[in-house]
């Protein structure tokens, strides 16, 4: 009877270890759109599936992108944060083992003799007024998983162990992203440096033909100064382009993990090409592509857990100790096998009756946790399709701008080349040449940073559709 007993209580106990006390939240797949709004066409393929370096193709910019992800220290950082998830999820494997502890204790004490234990050394004739006791034992406790609390463990550590490898992706992503866009700023800061100091060089030769003329008092002082003053706008612009290109070289080289420097370049903005298909992808394929959605989707996988261990500590819990070893009151007879040998076996089931309420209300807040983690992932979701949108609707309005900036430019071009022939022919004044001056150099600059906007806008589209970390 004993037997069938103990093996009813072992198939009981195996039975309630498979018990779930929660239901866990399945990812619930959020409402997206057929395809992208702004989206050029329908296909499938997606701009984020090709690798970095075959997206990138400008030798420069992979250098810096190469150096970035090899020495940027958030990297470094996200690296680190793997290896220590790594190590705390293969750590929370060891919670099925049992607790296993090595006791050695040697005491010796000298009871009152008017003690009941002073009165039995005395009664015995033990001839000494000491007690002594030497013990060594090895010591074990178990709990038993019976409502899922080391599982639910294990899930929430693997789910972090991978939040961190999807953090090391976005990382990476982001850095890809912002190396490019800072490099295609640094290009746009050349050419615009290359532009004022051409029209500087345009308003020298302006201001000596009207000093020539005032010599001949063909105008008034009021042409020379006038002259001057766009001569000086002009020239101000060149130590300012000067410090950005320094400041976006030092910024560059932070970010790829180097001392401020000057960076080598050997390719202009204008020979940047801008691929005119660039396509998207679906909408739907977003959740499984960008580090950070994934990330918070595996956030589900961690609250449905803590949810699973809140509600576990409100149930009874099974835990099993022993106790064995050898024991002696003398020294001489410690190890004296088997006579001392010595050993103990216990169960014991704890059910919290009264803790003020604490374990509802960490059950309570974890389920709300758990709510909000649905909602950011479904917020996050929203914002990643709105990003591309955003990206997708930047590279077709600005390639329109792009087209009427570059006639623009002509126009004025050709209006500041009639300008100056006729001024020398005394057919146009010094402020028809001033302004068309000042209206071809603010319209050079502007194309030169639509097309700055083109390649970052096609960077940000290629991020937020998830690609950089492959």
């Amino acid at each position: 009877m004993k037997r069938y007993i103990n093996t009813f209580a072992f198939m009981l106990l195996l039975a309630l270890s498979a018990c779930k006390v929660s239901k866990d939240i399945e990812t619930l797949k959020p409402a997206l759109p057929v395809a992208f709004r702004n989206a050029a066409t329908a296909d499938t393929t997606s701009i984020a599936d090709i690798q970095w370096k075959n997206f990138f193709t400008d030798p420069t910019l992979q250098k810096l992108i190469d150096s970035a992800i090899a020495n940027n220290y958030d990297m470094q950082i996200a690296v680190k944060n793997i290896e220590s998830s790594q190590l705390m999820f293969k750590q929370v494997k060891w919670n099925y083992t049992p607790t296993v502890n090595l006791n050695i204790t040697a005491s010796t004490s000298r009871p009152s003799d008017n003690s009941l234990n002073g009165l039995s050394l005395s009664s015995f004739g033990v001839g000494t007024k000491h007690i002594e006791d030497y013990s060594a034992n090895l010591g074990l406790s178990w709990e038993a998983d019976i409502w899922g609390k080391i599982r639910n463990q294990s899930k929430a550590a693997l789910a972090t162990y991978l939040q961190t490898t999807e953090a090391k992706k976005a990382i990476q992503t982001n850095i890809v992203a912002g190396v490019s866009q800072g490099y295609y700023n640094l290009l746009m800061l050349d050419e615009q440096l290359i532009i004022a100091q051409k029209n500087v060089k345009l308003n020298d030769s302006t201001l000596r033909i009207i000093r020539l003329q005032f010599d001949a008092g063909q105008v008034t002082s009021l042409a020379v100064q006038q002259a001057e003053a766009q001569r000086q706008a002009a020239t101000q612009l060149v130590p300012q382009f000067e410090q950005n290109i320094t400041i976006q070289e030092n910024a560059l080289r932070i970010l790829t993990g180097a001392l401020p420097d000057r960076i080598e370049r050997n390719n202009t903005l204008s020979n940047l090409q801008i691929a005119d298909n660039l396509p998207s992808g679906l909408p739907s394929d977003i959740v499984s592509r960008r580090p950070d959605v994934k990330s918070a989707e595996l956030a589900l996988n961690i609250s449905n857990a803590q949810v699973g261990i809140a509600k576990a500590n409100m149930y009874p819990s099974l835990t099993i100790t022993a106790s064995g070893g050898v024991n002696s009151f003398k020294s001489s007879n410690w190890f004296n096998i088997p006579a001392s040998l010595f050993g103990t076996v216990a169960g014991g089931l704890t059910q919290p009756l009264f803790n003020k309420k604490r374990l509802k209300t960490q059950y309570e807040v974890a389920k709300i946790d758990r709510e909000k983690t649905v909602l950011q992932f479904r917020q996050l979701v929203l914002n990643a399709v709105g990003e591309v949108s955003n990206a997708l609707v930047s590279i077709e309005k600005l390639k329109i701008q792009q087209t009427i900036a570059a006639n623009r430019v002509t126009t004025l071009q050709q209006a500041t080349g009639n300008a100056n022939m006729l001024f020398r022919n005394g057919l146009a004044t010094y402020l028809e040449v001033i302004t068309a001056q000042g209206n071809v150099l603010q319209s050079e600059l502007e194309l030169v940073s639509i097309k700055r906007e083109q390649l970052s806008a096609v960077s940000d589209l290629y991020r937020s559709l998830g690609g950089g970390w492959k």
